[in-house]
């Protein structure tokens, strides 16, 4: 579904790639760690030490590559259709490559990673098979994926992904609502196997960092969904 329907802020809206490509630079300072940092370290169904091979779809300036090489993943390749991003990503000197495509269609050799990830990027693709199929196609036998997204419940209240601009103009990035049903669905028929689901929830640690969000105490605001190629 797009997101359209359920917008509640009005703000002007871009393509994935003109907006992080306008966000790269401060994209670090003003994303929520609280997104995707709990959720990486609450997954208890993967041995990190055991991961030789990675790659990081949508890896946009290598957060999550930096948190793979600090918990024992060996090798890190890194996908993602923004330059400016790339470009921090590659600032970092920890990904063996890094290249510009499509996460859906990267080029990569197919079974050759231990572990597929995508981090903050599923809500800007439309179709979800697409980008199931192609983790599932990179990955070795018992390889894993992990995703982790934006929780769909923040969607349908209507707060968007979303960014300002350097003179305070908020811009929202094109983005579509999945519903849990769609992964299950996506991923299934790519023969992936769902193992570990987990939701994170605004909580005190959250409106510490930002008092802001206090009015959404306890909403789940991300999630991690870890699927097995069998």
């Amino acid at each position: 579904m797009d997101f359209a329907p359920f917008d509640k802020r009005g703000y002007p809206v871009v393509p994935p790639q003109t907006g992080y490509g306008e966000w790269a630079d401060h994209y670090e300072a003003t994303v929520a760690t609280g997104l995707d940092r709990p959720l990486l370290q609450s997954l208890r169904l993967i041995d990190w030490d055991s991961v030789n091979t990675a790659v990081d779809l949508a890896c946009g300036t290598g957060r999550t590559g930096v948190w793979l090489s600090q918990n024992g993943v060996r090798l890190v390749d890194g996908v993602d259709i923004t330059e400016q991003m790339l470009r921090v990503a590659e600032s970092k000197r920890l990904y063996r490559r890094l290249q510009r495509a499509d996460v859906t269609a990267t080029g990569l050799t197919s079974s050759s990673y231990d572990l597929c990830t995508l981090t903050l990027a599923d809500e800007h693709i439309a179709d979800l098979q697409p980008v199931y199929r192609e983790a599932a196609r990179l990955l070795v036998s018992g390889g894993y994926f992990v995703l982790v997204g934006y929780h769909p419940f923040f969607l349908m209240n209507g707060i968007p992904t979303h960014y300002h601009r350097q003179d305070g103009a908020a811009i929202s990035i094109h983005s579509y609502v999945h519903l849990f049903s769609d992964h299950h669905q996506a991923a299934s028929e790519a023969g992936l196997t769902l193992i570990e689901f987990q939701e994170h929830l605004i909580d005190e640690d959250w409106v510490l960092r930002k008092p802001k969000w206090r009015d959404c105490m306890n909403w789940p605001v991300s999630f991690a969904l870890v699927w097995r190629l069998e």
